[in-house]
């Protein structure tokens, strides 16, 4: 089984419009979470979330290449872009494949469909409303940019989409399906459809994201892409690439419960199956990237989740969840969020997480807030735990230890 690692990424997200940007404010524990501009806001009751600022389309496609392209395929697109420009790949197109993550896929382009139909009375739509709105679409249009013919498709399992995203990937790399592959997950349903769905599952924060905090009241939704390059490992130390990172293990699971409540079970397993690839013992992670949503159901589950795999020393492991700074991804959660798992294998920083008011009894770890948590962090833990009991866990070391 062959070694896996990262040798690109990019991103386009509520903190930044590329890698250096959105780590220097992770890092710096800047929240993207402000007031919500998008239509017919005023018949929402949520008012804030993560908008990806000063976003325009026009700079990184003609307008035949925008006719095609929803919001969230925009953001694959131009993270696909920044990921392949840092790696400098040199590729056998055929053994290239592209995994893209994604919950919702081009809900914006669906909205403004039905909103067209049925609120104002037309009877057409975009002729490309269905190449726009597939859930597979930014996928293709990644493979269709670099001319990439290996597998190409889409996942989509709710907020574990990317790091499913990822791990398949990673699996096929492993296994040596392909030699290559650009994986990730995008995002974009920050519009009156997308949010008044969400608002109907009365998990919404009206004011702030606090994961394991107590006081918490609900996540807040953001937007945004983030692609990665993965690539064996002696191939890229043969042509001299920068290993951001390496991929040791990958754990999926299935809750089997509940649709909507998470099962402490579930997730402890996937953490566990990740480590068991990886060929590590519970005490060799030094940090752990939390699904972290900022809901009480899920910030407790997670915790007692941990405390299983980890026991007593669950308490010690620096915790950070930057959903407070970037918003829930939904989908591309799990991309943007190893963002953060790399500025600690990298820079030797773990980003702090934002809004957090006083220790919950029932979410007792050791989580990094305030600033950001310097110190060597050689192994850790990125979690995505879904909606439907679908649980993705990604385990990675250190580049210089590949």
């Amino acid at each position: 089984m062959r070694r896996v690692v990262i040798t690109g990424a990019g991103t386009v997200n509520p903190l930044g419009h590329g890698l250096a940007e959105t780590m220097a404010l992770m890092q710096a524990g800047t929240s993207a979470i402000k007031p919500l501009d998008i239509a017919d806001q005023d018949m929402l009751s949520i008012s804030i979330g993560a908008q990806v600022a000063d976003w325009k389309p026009e700079t990184h496609f003609d307008k035949g290449q925008l006719s095609l392209l929803d919001r969230h395929a925009q953001f694959a697109l131009v993270s696909a872009r920044q990921a392949m420009a840092q790696a400098g790949l040199m590729h056998d197109p055929q053994r290239c494949a592209v995994i893209m993550g994604t919950a919702g896929g081009g809900l914006i382009t669906q909205d403004d469909a039905y909103r067209a139909v049925y609120a104002e009375g037309k009877t057409r739509v975009h002729p490309f409303t269905v190449p726009r709105l597939m859930p597979s679409a930014a996928a293709s249009h990644i493979s269709m940019e670099f001319g990439l013919k290996g597998p190409v498709f889409s996942v989509s399992s709710a907020c574990a989409s990317s790091n499913h995203a990822i791990g398949l990937a990673y699996q096929m790399l492993r296994s040596g399906m392909v030699d290559t592959a650009l994986a990730g997950g995008s995002e974009a349903m920050l519009c009156f459809g997308g949010l008044k769905a969400w608002e109907g599952l009365r998990v919404m924060s009206p004011d702030a994201c606090r994961p394991f905090s107590k006081g918490r009241n609900g996540m807040v939704q953001g937007e945004g892409a983030a692609v990665f390059v993965l690539e064996t490992r002696d191939a890229a130390l043969a042509r001299g690439a920068t290993v951001l990172a390496e991929i040791v293990g990958f754990g999926m699971t299935s809750d089997a419960g509940d649709i909507v409540m998470p099962d402490p079970d579930g997730a402890a397993r996937a953490m566990g199956l990740a480590l068991a690839e990886a060929g590590l013992a519970p005490e060799a992670v030094d940090h752990i990237n939390a699904h972290g949503t900022g809901t009480a159901a899920n910030d407790r589950s997670e915790t007692a989740a941990i405390y299983r795999v980890f026991g007593p020393r669950a308490a010690q492991i620096p915790v950070t969840a930057t959903k407070s700074l970037h918003g829930h991804l939904i989908g591309a959660a799990g991309a943007v969020e190893l963002i953060g798992c790399l500025s600690a294998l990298n820079d030797g920083l773990i980003p702090p997480t934002a809004g957090y008011l006083e220790p919950d009894p029932d979410c007792a770890l050791d989580l990094v807030t305030e600033k950001a948590r310097a110190g060597q962090f050689d192994t850790v833990l990125s979690n995505a735990f879904a909606f439907g009991g679908l649980n993705a866990v990604l385990a990675l070391q250190r580049g210089s230890g590949a």
